[in-house]
Parts: structure tokens; C-alpha cells; sequence
């Protein structure tokens, strides 16, 4: 009796003693999901750290543009107009106030065509309020959407 039991126990251990191929197919599908799931996320991650990049670039330009804008408060509604290469800051021409703003437009695009995609620039005066304000807009295409960023800026002239 002793020499049955000892049989059947030892079958048994043979039955559990690994895995079976269904159990490794299983374990392979759980960890492709989660694979797939960290490389979604990965470049979810990229998509977020250029959209954050391109933003600060925007925010940059306009404070840049705000800047030349205070140093230049006469020119008022030429900052609105296209903008010229007049070699108003390394050519040593003395330039109008007008030719100044067309320089500093000319400027703001090239800026804005290197930093940002398909960027542009558009400035607007109001000089209905009391100080005149300037309206600065960027706007840059990330894939499937324009995205834009604003502020309004017064001016004291002097």
C-alpha cells in the first residue's frame, strides 16, 4: 500500500513542478500592455516638453517686443505696420521713430520665424484708452492645432 501512495504523490508533483506554455503566452500579453502603455506615455511626455519650449519662446519674444516697444512709446501706430531692415541698430543710421518700429518688427519676425513653427507676430495700437495700450499676439502651429499667446501691454508716452 505504501508503494501506491508514494506513485500517485509523485505524479502529482510532476503536474505542478512548472509552467505551462498558456501561462507564459498570458504573462508576455500583461507585460506588452504595460510596455506599450510606458512608451504612450514617454511620448505624451515629448509632445508636452516641446509645446512647454515653444511656449516659453513665445513668452520671450514678448517680452522682447514689449521691451522695444517701451523704449520706442512715440512711435504708436508703426509698431502696427510691416516691418523693414533699416540697419537702424548695427548700421549706425540715426532712424525715425517710424523707421525704428519697422526695424524692430523686421526683427520680431526673423525671431520669430527661428524659434518658433510657422510663427508670426501681430501687434496692435489702441490709442482710444488712456495710457494707449499695445495688443502683442504670437501665433505657432504644433501638429494639429495654432496655438497663440497675448498681452496687452500701456504705454506712457513721454
Amino acid at each position: 500500500m505504501k508503494l501506491s501512495t508514494t506513485s500517485s504523490s509523485t505524479l502529482n508533483q510532476k503536474r505542478v513542478s512548472g509552467f505551462t506554455l498558456v501561462e507564459v503566452l498570458i504573462a508576455l500579453i500583461i507585460m506588452s500592455v504595460g510596455m506599450l502603455g510606458i512608451a504612450g506615455l514617454y511620448v505624451h511626455s515629448l509632445q508636452a516638453g516641446s509645446t512647454s519650449l515653444f511656449r516659453h519662446h513665445a513668452v520671450t519674444l514678448a517680452g522682447d517686443i514689449a521691451d522695444r516697444i517701451r523704449a520706442n512709446p512715440r512711435a504708436g501706430p508703426a509698431y502696427a505696420l510691416a516691418g523693414a531692415n533699416n540697419n537702424c541698430v548695427d548700421g549706425g543710421v540715426d532712424c525715425t521713430r517710424g523707421e525704428m518700429a519697422a526695424n524692430d518688427i523686421f526683427l520680431w519676425d526673423q525671431q520669430a520665424a527661428a524659434t518658433l513653427p510657422n510663427g508670426a507676430i501681430a501687434v496692435v495700437f489702441n490709442n482710444g484708452v488712456a495710457p494707449p495700450t499695445y495688443q502683442i499676439t504670437i501665433t505657432w502651429t504644433q501638429p494639429g492645432e495654432v496655438l497663440t499667446y497675448s498681452i496687452t501691454i500701456p504705454v506712457l508716452p513721454i
